[in-house]
């Protein structure tokens, strides 16, 4: 992918992030919201992975057919949101490897705090697609992909679900390598870090916590 950021405006796309961002969506349908907008955003960001051919046997004929080529690729949750993401990319992708990166804001400093890190093996060899619902300040997403670096990784996409352009800002001047795949890109962070219009907190709303 050559642009840092690409912005995915499919009507569906901009369809179902609506009803997401809507206070009146409840949990049960924010859940299912997000695990189809999830799809959708899933064939943007893989777009552009190694094929090759193989020969097979229709009921007709005998062809070369396109297949996907290489390592399986490797699908990086940062907890906990971005579950949400990674159980729909799953649905597209069931044989990726799948790591978790665990870190939680720290609400007075807005810096991240890691307390998990569990990663596949070969990385180095993988195309890892790191996935989180928001890139506010980015520097949780910045963070993982440190830790995500440091196995080995060098063939890295970022896809989230809104993005504000401070967040973009962080991750191009941190990892200046790694392209950020997004539904939206939002006004402003407010005050406390929140991405405004936005549509709260991700966690909360997909696990129905306060």
């Amino acid at each position: 992918m050559k642009d840092h950021l690409t912005i995915v405006d499919h009507p569906l796309v901009q369809h179902k992030l609506t009803l997401m961002r809507d206070v009146g969506t409840s949990t049960a349908v924010f859940r299912q919201l997000l695990r189809e907008i999830s799809h959708l955003l899933a064939y943007e960001v893989t777009r552009e992975l190694k094929m090759t051919t193989r020969e097979i046997e229709t009921p007709l004929t005998k062809m070369n057919a396109p297949v996907l080529d290489g390592p399986k690729l490797a699908l990086v949750s940062i907890l906990r949101a971005g579950n949400g993401l990674l159980d729909g990319m799953l649905d597209l992708i069931p044989s990726a490897r799948v790591g978790f990166v665990g870190l939680y804001r720290d609400e007075e400093t807005l810096k991240p705090v890691q307390y998990y890190c569990k990663l596949p093996s070969g990385l180095n060899r993988r195309l890892v697609i790191a996935v989180d619902p928001m890139l506010a300040t980015g520097n949780s997403s910045a963070a993982a992909i440190d830790l995500i670096k440091e196995q080995g990784a060098t063939d890295i996409r970022f896809l989230c679900l809104l993005a504000a352009p401070e967040g973009v800002a962080r991750m191009k001047e941190a990892h200046p390598d790694v392209p950020v795949v997004t539904a939206a890109l939002d006004e402003k962070l407010n005050e406390v870090g929140y991405i405004m219009p936005g549509l709260g907190d991700a966690g909360d709303r997909m696990f129905g916590t306060k």
